[in-house]
């Protein structure tokens, strides 16, 4: 039910970014959606790729300190209050949402979060019929 995405600790420097960007386009591994979060020291790169294990292979060749996290996927409607309606059945259900970012696709709009009870996010998701977007959704052919 959850897709992998990449997490990667960067130093808050001009060009670390698209340091990390080359390796992965020398590696033909697609970014569908990338966000970047930021201190005064260091990043925090999060990304949905083509090819999360060949991406987390060729980012640990070039000392990276990259993880795979599983979070959750799900379509969305792109009307205004959609990704409320989304996110308050989580909220009304006391799980809390550790973080979310959206993007879309073709005519498609993406919600990806991380709670802290994959379980009973689980059943929220089965329970309203919440559609999951799956790693296969976004591959394309390179």
């Amino acid at each position: 039910m959850t897709i992998r995405q990449l997490s990667v600790f960067l130093e808050n420097k001009a060009g670390h970014l698209n340091q990390i960007l080359e390796v992965l386009a020398r590696n033909n591994i697609n970014i569908n959606a990338l966000t970047l979060a930021d201190s005064l020291d260091f990043g925090l790169a999060r990304m949905l790729v083509s090819d999360p294990e060949n991406a987390l292979k060729v980012l640990h060749n070039e000392n990276y300190s990259v993880k795979i996290h599983q979070v959750f996927s799900l379509e969305m409607s792109s009307a205004p209050g959609s990704m409320y309606s989304i996110l308050k059945l989580f909220a009304d259900a006391s799980i809390f949402i550790e973080y979310v970012y959206a993007f879309s696709y073709g005519s498609k709009s993406v919600l990806v979060f991380r709670t802290n009870d994959e379980s009973r996010a689980t059943e929220i998701i089965q329970k309203n019929n919440l559609k999951i977007i799956h790693e296969s959704d976004l591959k394309i052919n390179l």
